[in-house]
C-alpha cells in the first residue's frame, strides 16, 4: 500500500483527505493508494510516525509544523529554503525525507491563470497578516516581479498598520491578498478591517481562505467593483505540486 497523509494539529476538516481519495477513486487507484490524516501536536513526533507507518511515501504539512519540521529533513528543496517553510515531504527510498513548498506554486500559478489579474498586471501588493501563509505569498510576488508591502497590527517599520491604510494605498497597491483566517467557516461575520469604500474596479481582491466559497472581505470588495478570487484553486494546485513532487 502507497500512504500519504496530512500531518498539522488541530486538522479537523480536510481539504486534502478529500481532494486525494476523490482522485485516487477516478485514477483507478483506491486499491493500491490511501491518504490519511495524522494529528501530530508536536512536531518531534514525526520520526516515531514514520516509524509506525513505514509505508508512507509523501506527507503534506499544515499548521503548525510548516517550520517546526525542518530540523527533521534530510534535505530541502531550493525553493522551500529560500520560502524558509515547507508543506510537502517526500519520503525517500532510503528513509531520508526531503522538503519541498508547492504552496508557492499553488498560490503563483492560480494567480497568473486570473483572467483580472492578467488584464490588470498589478505591480504592487498588500499582503494582510503576517502569518506562516505569507512566505510563499511573499517569494512568489517576488518572482512575479510584484512590490508588496506587509499589512499588520504589529508596531514594525517593516509593516503597514491596518489603521494607516486609506484610499491613496488601496489604488496605489491595487492586488490586495487577505492571508489571514478572518472570515473562515464558521466565522464567516468577520473580515480584513480594510477602508472598502476606497475600493474600485482597478483592485483585485484574492483571498486565500476557500471556504465559505465567497468571504465577506470578498463579498465587500465586489460591491465596489473589485475582481476577487478565493483560494480553493489555490489549494488544488498544490495539491497536484504534492502528487508531482511525490512521483518524480
Amino acid at each position: 500500500m502507497n500512504l500519504y497523509a496530512l500531518i498539522g494539529y488541530p486538522l479537523g476538516h480536510s481539504f486534502s483527505k478529500r481532494y486525494f481519495t476523490e482522485k485516487f477513486q477516478r485514477e483507478g487507484l483506491s486499491e493500491t493508494h490511501v491518504y490519511e490524516l495524522f494529528e501530530l501536536p508536536e512536531a518531534d513526533g514525526l520520526p516515531a510516525l514514520l516509524a509506525q507507518w513505514p509505508e508512507l511515501k509523501g506527507l503534506n504539512v499544515t499548521i503548525p509544523h510548516k517550520k517546526e519540521v525542518l530540523p527533521f529533513l534530510t534535505e530541502l528543496d531550493p525553493l522551500a529554503e529560500r520560502i524558509g517553510a515547507v508543506n510537502v515531504i517526500k519520503v525517500l527510498p532510503n528513509g531520508d525525507l526531503k522538503g519541498y513548498n508547492s504552496d508557492y506554486w499553488g498560490f503563483r500559478q492560480s494567480l497568473e491563470q486570473w483572467e483580472p489579474f492578467q488584464q490588470l498586471q498589478p505591480h504592487k501588493a498588500l499582503i494582510l497578516g503576517d502569518g506562516g501563509a505569507t512566505k510563499a505569498v511573499r517569494v512568489a510576488l517576488e518572482d512575479l516581479g510584484i512590490v508588496y508591502k506587509t499589512v499588520s497590527r504589529k508596531d514594525s517599520i517593516e509593516f503597514i498598520n491596518y489603521a494607516d491604510l486609506n484610499e491613496g494605498l488601496l489604488s496605489e497597491y491595487q492586488l490586495i491578498i487577505n492571508s489571514t483566517p478572518l472570515g473562515t467557516y464558521p466565522k464567516v461575520d468577520t473580515c480584513p478591517d480594510l477602508p472598502y469604500e476606497g475600493l474600485t474596479d482597478r483592485n483585485l481582491l484574492y483571498d486565500l481562505v476557500y471556504n465559505p466559497e465567497e468571504t465577506l472581505f470578498m463579498k465587500k470588495g465586489a460591491e465596489q467593483g473589485a475582481a476577487t478570487h478565493n483560494g480553493y484553486r489555490m489549494l488544488e494546485l498544490q495539491a497536484e505540486k504534492s502528487w508531482e513532487i511525490w512521483n518524480s
